[in-house]
């Protein structure tokens, strides 16, 4: 027999891990390849054997480590469509895959929550489906953790259930609200992904809709289970608890019930759901968990998902899950006698063959490495273009920067030439220097005065809070002593009943101990009338038997003793119930003693409580009259403002005084109620006192605010509302003196204010601006009809200028020539910048209102907004109007009609609209719109361009106009003497004018305001109010939108180049 000499080398150079690591390097690869082909950016739904072969491989490695190795590389932030992707891939892992996977999910739970709420924040549709499935999957995570009873595909039977939740009722009830809210998270994410698709069938065959409706095949599954979860826990809840206890459980699964069954309704009727899944129809009603026999007819959901057919791909390797065979030990045994002995039939493999094979596995080796640096260079490119797309994105605000640089420069350039040009002009106004100097000495001292004033007033205020203060001190004390008062009450009223029952419980013990000694004495008596029977028996039988007397006469004496005996017995009870008549008596002489002692403290404590309800309601009276009077010297006060010279400086809207006056009529109604309650109980005058106090604050305040608002009236209306705040006040003062007198207040009717308060509302609301005589629905093209007209005027105003530019090169020469020129230019200049202006906010209008509108139209937006659409239509006008007025005024100054300072008057007019339009489009403007930054440019630009206007007017009207030069030197003093009071009584004149002339122009400020309110239309007028002196120029403003009040000052104040003064805005 032959014996193995020696060993083959590649049986000793066979090694098993070769095997387990190109196993491990098989399927690491093939993971990869699944996970990268399942999730990625195109817009299509996940192919459903990629995502087999992702949870067959976390059941071969028992775990989601691989997964998650190469889910967490994926550029997720880059894409929300992968995002998407990932989350619906994860969904499915989790619900099919190893029950390890829940607790490898668990370590990457903020990865989840980051992508989540970055996407979140961005304004992307598959972002905020990211934002609810992260969610989601969040809570399906600590759910299942924190009741690993369930598993992630929530199938279990009813007997888990009962298990699950136990004995607990506590337990139980936590249990069915973690459960609502895990079907709450499940319902926000159908009805997040159907409110992004269009109701039509056709959208769920297209790839983009697929997309998004394959993750909902999941959703269906977990509804159908917690559905079935959440019935079986209420109905178990009802059963232990009341019904009262579970109505928000009920609530909130009638709610969620009628969403689930609206989204199981609209799934099945899309065609993308009728082939993967059959989804359950639920109940037209919830079940009924008030009746308990409900529970039988409820129906489990059930879902059914359809066997597909297999599909073209290369062949998978299953797992075997079951234990390995026995018939696998012939095959070991086999391959140790290949090892020893070789292969059979003569096949020897040479070095060569074991060299190829070495060789092949390194190949394969290699090329698992290389697709892994493969994947690893895909992941470095995304990662790369997303530097570069950043540093591009920081180029292009490097270059924003360095434009916006050049702009900056160039208006510095800009103001540089125009500040030297001031420069220049401030050298000529060193002249007038002194005499500003003397201006702003007067003008200090107005100060000085107004400030004393506003110092008085505020002194006064500080007076007037400090008696509010002690007034609401006051009254506190006196609900305090009402208080203490109702406790003492209340206290001995409880121990007269006290003692009351004492008393009685006494007279019902000495009425029993009575009726029970009648009882006992009745007794008695009915013994002794026995025993007297039995004597009057014995004396019958002894006169019966008298002839026996001789034969008896023991028995006789016997009787006789027994008499005797009796008689004995009779005189000791008759003794006895003497003694019981004796104590009754005594014990009825105390109890009526005790009876009257208690009467006596009863008649004294009812004397008590009537003089505590006396003192009751003498004080609650006097804390009426106090409020009354104190009301009174609030109402006094108000009255009395009507008449102070002081309050005339005071302004008020008719929208303020139209609120406060609905306030006051709404404190009437009180009024009435607390004085009718006052009337039933006299005891109690809290709601009274109340009431009253809250009527007299409002009504001095609606009197008050009344006279103020009667100061920017005309005449007749601010002469009725005079005398309906006077009849007001009048009314509430005979009201609080009435309630001041204990005779009075029956008679009191708080009634009677309603009238007064009525008739000052009536003449607030007639009083009120009216608006744009538009409807809602047509602000929209209005405010494009305004627009546009604008643009035209300003374009037409354009064209004037260049024709009249032209006619003045024919007409005029020399410095007429160059001042008109000069004129004429910088009149181009700001109708381009307004022009440019107008541009600019157009396309920030149209921004505010495409980004506030949101699914609303336009013209429902400007509808909304009806008030800031007005005054956008109100500064458009007025811009207009500027530009056609200083058209008008150029060319009138160009002839020798016009004047300079008309030109003056309109640039500022301008500088002022467009300032008004600008304020309008700023109000709902994004701040860091760049729209609104070029606004603000344009803005500034042309209160520059209007700035030179004024000035070159100026300097060519001090080019024209010829000076006289005075000489004095031929005159005497006494000419000189006269010329100087002739000109001293000419500055007189001069000011006294210009006073005049400033009073007039705020009485015609004060009537635009009016009118910019009323006026529907340009041109039209309110035909009460007297027509005012013509303006300096021909046209008529439009309406504009309302101002603050103003006042016209009444000292005097200093001189302006152009002859305006400021206006006082005083606060209503």
């Amino acid at each position: 027999m032959n014996s193995i000499k020696n060993v083959p080398a590649r049986v000793l150079s066979r090694r098993p891990g070769h095997s387990l690591e190109a196993e491990r390097e098989q399927f690491d690869k093939t993971q990869a390849i699944s996970i990268s082909k399942a999730i990625n950016t195109q817009e299509a739904p996940v192919k459903e054997k990629h995502a087999r072969r992702i949870i067959l491989g976390t059941h071969h490695e028992k775990g989601a480590f691989t997964f998650w190795s190469y889910a967490i590389g994926l550029p997720l932030p880059s894409s929300s469509i992968l995002s998407w992707k990932f989350c619906h891939v994860l969904h499915k892992v989790l619900r099919d895959g190893h029950p390890n996977v829940l607790h490898d999910c668990q370590r990457y739970r903020s990865n989840i929550r980051e992508i989540g709420e970055l996407w979140g924040h961005l304004h992307d549709r598959y972002g905020q489906l990211v934002n609810v499935y992260t969610k989601l999957l969040l809570t399906k995570i600590s759910f299942h953790l924190k009741h690993p009873q369930f598993p992630a595909g929530l199938e279990v039977t009813d007997e888990v259930l009962e298990k699950a939740a136990g004995t607990d009722i506590n337990d139980i009830f936590q249990l069915t609200v973690e459960m609502f809210d895990y079907m709450d998270c499940e319902l926000k994410l159908s009805e997040s992904v159907f409110r992004q698709l269009n109701t039509a069938i056709a959208v769920s065959q297209m790839s983009s809709g697929q997309c998004r409706l394959a993750p909902l095949i999941q959703v269906i599954q977990d509804c159908s289970h917690l559905y079935h979860y959440t019935v079986k826990l209420l109905f178990k809840l009802h059963a232990c608890l009341p019904a009262d206890t579970l109505q928000g459980h009920r609530d909130r699964f009638h709610e969620q019930f009628h969403s689930l069954r609206n989204f199981f309704r609209r799934a099945a009727d899309m065609l993308y759901f009728k082939r993967l899944i059959q989804i359950p129809r639920l109940p037209e009603s919830p079940p009924n968990f008030l009746r308990a026999s409900a529970l039988a007819e409820h129906i489990k959901p059930v879902v059914v998902i359809p066997e597909e057919a297999p599909e073209d791909e290369e062949p998978e390797t299953l797992i075997e899950i079951s234990t390995a065979p026995p018939a696998a030990e012939p095959a070991v045994v086999a391959d140790l006698f290949d090892q020893t002995f070789g292969p059979p039939n003569g096949t020897v493999k040479d070095d060569r063959d074991l060299q190829m094979e070495t060789l092949k596995r390194e190949v394969e080796t290699l090329r698992a490495e290389l697709e892994k640096m493969r994947l690893e260079a895909q992941r470095y490119v995304a990662q790369l273009k997303a530097q570069v797309n950043a540093l591009e994105a920081e180029l292009e605000e490097q270059r924003k920067q360095k434009q916006k640089a050049l702009v900056d420069n160039e208006q510095l350039r800009h103001e540089l030439a125009q500040l030297r040009a001031a420069q220049l002009q401030g050298e000529r106004n060193l002249s007038l220097r002194e005499e500003a100097e003397k201006k702003a000495s007067a003008t200090e001292a107005r100060y000085a005065k107004l400030k004393e004033q506003h110092s008085k007033l505020v002194a006064t205020h500080a007076e007037l809070l400090r008696k509010n203060a002690d007034t609401a001190r006051q009254l506190t004390e006196k609900q305090q002593i009402q208080e203490e008062v109702a406790r003492v009450k209340e206290q001995l009223v409880f121990q007269m009943e006290q003692a009351k029952r004492e008393s009685e419980m006494k007279l019902e013990e000495q009425s029993d101990q009575v009726e029970k000694l009648r009882r006992e004495l009745e007794a008695k008596a009915g013994e002794l009338e026995r025993v007297q029977e039995s004597l009057s028996r014995t004396e019958q039988s002894g006169s019966e038997l008298s002839s026996r007397l001789d034969t008896l006469s023991a028995e006789k004496e016997v009787l006789s003793s027994a008499v005797r005996q009796r008689e004995a017995e009779l005189q000791a009870a008759q003794g006895l119930v003497r003694e019981k008549e004796a104590a009754l008596s005594q014990e009825q002489q105390r109890h009526c003693q005790e009876r009257d002692e208690l009467q006596g403290r009863l008649a004294d404590k009812e004397s008590q409580e009537q003089g505590l309800q006396r003192r009751l309601l003498d004080e609650q009276f006097a804390v009426l009259r106090r409020t009354a009077a104190e009301a009174q010297r609030i109402l006094q006060d108000a009255v009395g403002t009507l008449d102070d010279p002081l309050h005339l400086r005071c302004t008020c809207s008719p929208d303020y005084l139209v609120s406060r006056a609905q306030a006051a009529l709404d404190a009437v109604s009180a009024l009435e109620t607390g004085h009718a309650q006052y009337l039933t109980h006299r005891s109690d005058a809290s709601a009274l006192v109340a009431a009253l106090t809250q009527f007299a604050h409002l009504a001095s305040d609606t009197i008050v605010n009344g006279g103020a608002t009667s100061h920017l009236a005309p005449t007749d209306p601010a002469d009725r509302l005079l005398d309906a705040c006077r009849e007001c006040g009048a009314r509430a003062l005979e009201l609080v003196g009435q309630l001041q007198d204990p005779q009075a207040v029956q008679q009191a009717q708080p009634g009677l204010m309603r009238t007064p308060l009525q008739g000052v509302l009536q003449l607030g609301q007639e009083l009120k601006p009216k608006s744009l005589d538009v409807r809602q629905e047509e602000l929209g093209a209005v405010v494009d009809k305004e627009m546009a007209a604008t643009s035209a005027a300003i374009e037409e105003a354009v064209r004037r200028i260049e024709d009249m530019m032209n006619q003045a090169r024919h007409a005029s020469s020399g410095v007429k020539l160059e001042v008109n020129e000069r004129i004429l230019n910088s009149c181009t200049d700001l109708m381009k910048a307004i022009r440019l202006l107008v541009m600019t906010s157009t396309s920030l209008q149209k921004e505010i209102v495409e980004s506030g509108r949101g699914a609303a139209t336009q013209q429902e937006f400007y509808a909304k907004n009806s008030r800031w659409t007005e005054g956008l239509i109100s500064a458009s006008k007025a811009v207009g109007w500027g530009a056609t007025q200083l058209v008008a005024s150029a060319d009138q100054v160009l002839l020798p009609t016009g004047k300079y300072e008309e030109l003056i008057v309109c640039s500022h007019e301008i500088a002022a609209s467009t300032a008004q339009l600008v304020a309008a489009s700023k109000v709902k403007a994004n701040k860091d719109s760049p729209h609104l930054s070029r606004l603000q440019e344009c803005s500034r630009t042309v209160n520059v361009m209007a700035a030179n206007v004024v000035a070159s007017t100026k300097s060519g009207q001090e080019q024209i106009e010829d000076r006289d030069t005075m000489d004095f030197s031929g005159l005497s003093l006494i000419k000189l003497k006269k010329q100087e009071m002739e000109t001293q009584v000419r500055v007189l004149e001069l000011e006294k004018t210009l006073e005049a002339e400033r009073v007039r122009l705020g009485e015609l400020r004060k009537q635009h305001y009016v009118l910019a309110g009323g006026v529907g239309a340009p041109g039209e007028e309110e035909p009460s109010q007297p027509s005012a002196a013509p303006p300096s120029v021909t046209s008529k403003k439009p309406p504009l939108a309302q101002k603050p009040s103003v006042a016209p000052r009444q000292d005097h104040q200093p001189n302006r180049k152009d002859g305006v003064g400021p206006a006082q805005l005083v606060n209503s």
